[in-house]
Formats: structure tokens, C-alpha cells, sequence
């Protein structure tokens, strides 16, 4: 998820850029929602399970595509199923570029030993190279967001209207390596639930989820569960509403990123410097572990990595650290 939602601030700013382009998005149909409002965007939606699984279902998804007078293929995503894509469009004569991933900098940068400690370049940024290779130079030197979403009926009815600052805290991630500890983040949010100027959001999914939500809560009146009420796309907008959004490395930190929200990010095993930075966030909105502590991290790109003796790595963050920071960008 976090990997498409990083696609978004580049294609907005392509449509902008090129409004005589004609871009038509191919992936899967949940993430339709993420493309809304962008002009000369069309998405076409993958049927992954039925006409487009397999080999033949790839040679499908080739011929539905190219109905739509494709001239270029930006394959941004680069992997088994989108390389055979583009490679038979590559066999047909159009131009083709797909997006480095810069796999040998993060293994020098997550390796234990002669680790390279220093920034590589954002996927954000690798995907501007992909079009600057099919001859589109993209500036995203002043992004332009959308407006924040009208929110519906439905939404409001469990949100109420807002009349005070807007906090979402996205308190998971894929690996339990990249997940702030639960009594840690419940000090921060009984801190931020004191200030009942405050209204915070719990975002997740699945039941056991929501039943750590729930306890994250802890009956605070400023305090709204929204995981399991909403369609997705109702989640977006609301997002899009939030003053602050509080996540560990996951999709719902680029979710809010391609908004314009805010975003502070905490980072356990992983690292910001891996490339995956939320897209237009200050480097100080991301909160790391200690390195003087645990001198090995990052010890995993993506988190599904474990490290013996780092378990306890993201406990270096303190919960006080973390308030001050919402409380700082609140102002």
C-alpha cells in the first residue's frame, strides 16, 4: 500500500506539469481511491485472482492495456508480473522505463558489517528518474496538494465536526520489528487525550487490531476508534482531515504524506535513510532509535528482518519525545 500511495505525489505533479498527457494507471482495484482528483488520470483496475493470473492472464492484461493507445510504460513498481508487461510492450515498439530500486544501497546500508550509514535516494525521487528516462522531467520542488475532503454524513456521524485539532495515530506496521511498544504509546496517547482540545483517531484493521485500539483508547472522551466503521475510501478522506498523523514506517505514513498532512513517523529496526521517507516530510518529523545504543540499525529495509538483542530497539524512543513533537507541529 505504501508503495502505490508513493506514486501519487509524482503523478500529480506529472498531470500538472503535462496536462496534455494522458496518464492511465494499471494496478489493483482497491487502490482506485488513491488516484481520485487527479486529471487525465484513468485507472485501470488488475484482476489479479481471475482474467489477469498467470502467464496467459498477464498476456491478457497486455492487450486489455494497450487498447488505450498507450505510448510509454512507466513500470514503477518493477517486479516478476510488471517486468513480463513491459517487456511485451517493450517487443511492440513503445518506450519503456522502470523504476531502480537501488537494491545494492540498502544492503550496504542495512549490512552488519562495513555498513554504508548515509541517505539513499527516495523511491519518490527513483520514480521521477523513471519518467525523466521516457523524456518527462518532473519538478516536485513545490507540491501541490488537494484540498482536504468534504467529509459525508456517515463520517461525521462518528467523527462529530471538527472543532479542535485533529490527531490520527496509525499504531502498526507489517513487522512487529517496525511497531512502537503498546504501553509506550499509550502514555503518549493519555499525554495528548489531557488536552481535550485534542480529538485523536485510531487507524488499523481486523479484529485483533481494533481490540488493541480499543485499549489504546482507554475511554478517553477525545478518543475515536475509526478502524472497522469505514469504507476505505471514507478512511482517505478523513485522513486528509487530520492536523497531525502519528505512524510507524507503513503505508498509512505515505497515505497521509501524498495528503499533505503532517507526518510524524517512528522508526524502529528500519531506517528513513532506506529511502522511504514520507514524501515532503523534515527529516526531523522522523523519530529513530537510538544508534549510539543499537549501532547496527537500520538492520532491515522493509522490517522482516530480526536482529538478536534489538527486540527492545524502539524503546529508546521516549514517549515524552514523541508528544513534545505533535504538540510542537499542533502550534
Amino acid at each position: 500500500m505504501g508503495d502505490v500511495a508513493m506514486t501519487v505525489p509524482v503523478l500529480r505533479a506529472f498531470s500538472l506539469q503535462y496536462p496534455e498527457v494522458k496518464i492511465t494507471v494499471v494496478s489493483r482495484p482497491f487502490f482506485a481511491p488513491f488516484f481520485d482528483g487527479i486529471s487525465n488520470v484513468t485507472f485501470f483496475g488488475v484482476d489479479v485472482k481471475g482474467r489477469h493470473k498467470g502467464f496467459v492472464g498477464l498476456l491478457r492484461l497486455f492487450f486489455d492495456v494497450k487498447q488505450y493507445h498507450i505510448d510509454a510504460v512507466a513500470d514503477l513498481h518493477n517486479v516478476l508480473r510488471s517486468k513480463v508487461v513491459r517487456t511485451l510492450f517493450a517487443l511492440s515498439g513503445k518506450k519503456v522505463a522502470a523504476t531502480d530500486k537501488g537494491r545494492a544501497d540498502k544492503k550496504a546500508l542495512t549490512r552488519v558489517e562495513n555498513k554504508v550509514f548515509a541517505p539513499i535516494q527516495s523511491m519518490v525521487e527513483r520514480h521521477v528518474d523513471t519518467f525523466e528516462r521516457l523524456g518527462f522531467s518532473i519538478s516536485l520542488e513545490h507540491p501541490i496538494f488537494p484540498d482536504k475532503a468534504k467529509l459525508s454524513t456517515e463520517i461525521l456521524a462518528i467523527t462529530g465536526e471538527k472543532k479542535q485539532n485533529w490527531i490520527g495515530i496509525a499504531p502498526f506496521a507489517q513487522y512487529e520489528t517496525k511497531v512502537y511498544p503498546q504501553d509506550l504509546m499509550q502514555q503518549v496517547v493519555d499525554a495528548l487525550a489531557k488536552d481535550q482540545k485534542n480529538t485523536i483517531f485510531f487507524f488499523g484493521g481486523g479484529e485483533a487490531e481494533i481490540q488493541k485500539l480499543n485499549q489504546l483508547q482507554n475511554q478517553h472522551k477525545n478518543g475515536v476508534v475509526v478502524a472497522g466503521k469505514l469504507k476505505f475510501k471514507q478512511e482517505l478522506d478523513l485522513i486528509s482531515n487530520m492536523d497531525v498523523m502519528l505512524s510507524m514506517d507503513s503505508g498509512n505514513a505515505h497515505i497521509a504524506a501524498m495528503f499533505g498532512v503532517k507526518v510524524i513517523t517512528l522508526w524502529g529496526a528500519t531506517h528513513p535513510y532506506a529511502g522511504f521517507k514520507p514524501f515532503n516530510q523534515p527529516d526531523d518529523f522522523c523519530l529513530t532509535a537510538d544508534r549510539t545504543q543499537y549501532p547496527l540499525l537500520p538492520t532491515s529495509v522493509y522490517g522482516n528482518k530480526k536482529v538478536e538483542g534489538y527486540e527492545d530497539a524502539m524503546r529508546s524512543i521516549q514517549p515524552d519525545t514523541v508528544v513534545e513533537k505533535i504538540k510542537k507541529e499542533l502550534k
